[in-house]
C-alpha cells in the first residue's frame, strides 16, 4: 500500500471519527462556554442551555418596516421610516451569521426577524435563508401571515421552477390587536381570525402538494387584558390546524410608546399559562425542561392523539425525570434535525456503546407513553407533535438600567433590577453585533438598541430614494 493511499485512509478515518462523534467538537466547545456563562440559579438538571443547545438567535436591523399597525407594537417609532432593501438585508444577515457561527458553533435555530419579512422581494428572502443555512442555522421566517401563495412559491422555488428548499419554517403572528390585515382591518375578537389562520396553513399544505416542499409552522400571539380570556378558544380551535408550535407573549412595554395603553400589561404569566392549559384540556408541565430563566420562558413538548394532548415528560413523575436526566447527560447536544440519518445512527451507536443501559431507560419511557395514549388510539389517529411556549419579555424601563449596570460590571440590589439582570444573564434568545463582536439579549436589542439603530437606518435607507 502506497504512502499516499495510507495518508488518504488516515484522513478519511479521522474525518469519519469526528463526523460520527455524538457532539461535534465545535458544538461541544460552544455548549461548554454557554453553560459557563449562565448564572447559578438556572444551572438545574432541567436546563437545556449549555446541554442541548446554545439558545435561539435572531436578526436585527435588517428590515424594520411593517405594513400592519399593532397595538401594542414592539418596533421603535422610526421603524416604518426605513426602506426595505434586499441588498442591505442580505449583507447584514451575512455579517450577523458569520459572528453567530464563530461564537455559537455550527448549529442553532435562528429567526429571520425584523419588521415584516414578506416585504422583502422573494428572491432576497430566499437568498437570505440560504445564507443562514450555509452558516449552520435553521432559519424561521417571522411574518404576520398576510401574504399570497405566489409570494411563498417564489421563495420556495428557483427561477427554473425547481424547489430550492426541501423544508421551510415560518411563524405566523395572529392576534386581534393587529390592524390592517387584508379582509379584516380591525378584528373584533380572536375567533374572527381563525379563517385567516387556516388560510395561512393551507398555503403551505398547497406548497407541499404541488412542489414537495415540507414546512414547520409556528403560531405567535401577543396577549393583553383584551384577549387573555380568548386564548383557550384559540388553542382549542387551532390546535389541530397544522401548527407545530404555539407561542404566547404577555405584552411588555417595549417599542413605540404611542401604541401603548395602561391595560396592555395587566396580564400575568400565570394567567396566560392557565388559559393555554384550559384550551389544551390537560395540565402542561413546564419544569421538566427549561430554556434559560423560568420567568422568561415556559415550554411543554408533547403530541396530540386525536383530540387528546399528551406531554412527553411529566415534571412530577420521578420516572420521567430520570429519563430526562439520562437524555441531558448522554444524548443532549446531538443535532438530529440537520444530520443525515446514517450519521445520526452512528452517533447514537457510539453513545449506547458507552452507556448500554440507555436503551432500557428510553424503552421504559416509550412503554409508559404508549400505554398512556392508548395503542388503539395511536393506530387510529397517529401522532401530531405540538409544542406550547410562553415568552415573557421585560419592560424597557427595567431592561435599560439593568443592562447599563451590567455593562459597567455592577450587580444591582434592588429586587426588580436584580431580577432583570438575572434574566438577562440567562437569556435564551440572542442577537449578533458584528461591529462589536458581541451577542446581546433580545430584550436589550428591542428596548435599548433598536431605537438608536432605526434612527441611523432611517438616514441610510430613507423611504424615498433620490
Amino acid at each position: 500500500m502506497g504512502a499516499g493511499v495510507l495518508t488518504r485512509l488516515k484522513h478519511w478515518a479521522s474525518t469519519a471519527e469526528v463526523a460520527t462523534r455524538p457532539i461535534h467538537p465545535e458544538s461541544a466547545r460552544a455548549l461548554t462556554r454557554r453553560w459557563a456563562e449562565l448564572p447559578p440559579q438556572v444551572k438545574t438538571p432541567a436546563q437545556t442551555l449549555g446541554r442541548q443547545a446554545v439558545g435561539c438567535e435572531g436578526t436585527h436591523g435588517v428590515f424594520p418596516k411593517c405594513n400592519l399597525a399593532c397595538t401594542p407594537c414592539y418596533h421603535s417609532k422610526d421603524a416604518n421610516q426605513v426602506r426595505v432593501d434586499g441588498r442591505h438585508t442580505r449583507e447584514s444577515v451575512l455579517d450577523q451569521m458569520r459572528l453567530l457561527r464563530t461564537l455559537r458553533g455550527p448549529r442553532a435555530h435562528a429567526q429571520l426577524i425584523g419588521g415584516e419579512v414578506t416585504l422583502l422581494p422573494a428572491q432576497d428572502h430566499a437568498a437570505t435563508l440560504q445564507t443562514m443555512r450555509e452558516h449552520g442555522r435553521e432559519p424561521m421566517s417571522m411574518s404576520h401571515g398576510d401574504f399570497d401563495y405566489d409570494y411563498l412559491e417564489a421563495v420556495a422555488l428557483g427561477p427554473d421552477g425547481r424547489r430550492r428548499f426541501d423544508r421551510l419554517s415560518f411563524a405566523g403572528h395572529f392576534d386581534m390587536m393587529m390592524f390592517g390585515r387584508r379582509g379584516i382591518a380591525r378584528p373584533g375578537d380572536e375567533l374572527s381570525l381563525n379563517s385567516y389562520r387556516a388560510e395561512f396553513v393551507a398555503r403551505f399544505a398547497r406548497l407541499r402538494s404541488e412542489h414537495g416542499v415540507r414546512s414547520f409552522l409556528a403560531h405567535n400571539m401577543t396577549v393583553t387584558a383584551a384577549n387573555v380570556g380568548q386564548i383557550a378558544n384559540v388553542v382549542h380551535d387551532c390546535g389541530r390546524m397544522g401548527f407545530g408550535l404555539f407561542s404566547f407573549q404577555p405584552a411588555a412595554q417595549v417599542g413605540d410608546e404611542r401604541r401603548w395603553r395602561e391595560a396592555d400589561t395587566t396580564v400575568t404569566s400565570e394567567q396566560v399559562w392557565a388559559e393555554i392549559e384550559r384550551g389544551v384540556g390537560v395540565r402542561l408541565p413546564y419544569r421538566a425542561l427549561q430554556h434559560g430563566d423560568e420567568r422568561c420562558n415556559r415550554t411543554t413538548y408533547g403530541f396530540y392523539v386525536g383530540p387528546v394532548y399528551h406531554p412527553i415528560l411529566n415534571d412530577t413523575k420521578a420516572a420521567d425525570l430520570k429519563v430526562r436526566d439520562a437524555f441531558q447527560q448522554h444524548v443532549a447536544g446531538i443535532t438530529f434535525g440537520a444530520t443525515p440519518w446514517p450519521i445520526t445512527a452512528m452517533k447514537l451507536a457510539r453513545v449506547v456503546a458507552r452507556h448500554p443501559s440507555l436503551p432500557f431507560a428510553f424503552a421504559g419511557w416509550t412503554a409508559r407513553t404508549v400505554a398512556s395514549a392508548g395503542p388503539l388510539n395511536l393506530l387510529r389517529h397517529g401522532v401530531r407533535p405540538v409544542t406550547f411556549v410562553m415568552h415573557s419579555f421585560m419592560d424597557a424601563s427595567v431592561v435599560k438600567p439593568a443592562w447599563e449596570a451590567m455593562q459597567r460590571g455592577e450587580t444591582l440590589t434592588d429586587p426588580e433590577m436584580m431580577e432583570a439582570q438575572e434574566r438577562l444573564a440567562a437569556c435564551s434568545y440572542s442577537m449578533a453585533h458584528p461591529e462589536t463582536g458581541e451577542l446581546v439579549p433580545a430584550c436589550v436589542q428591542h428596548s435599548v438598541l433598536d431605537p438608536l439603530a432605526n434612527i441611523e437606518l432611517r438616514k441610510q435607507l430613507p423611504l424615498t430614494v433620490l
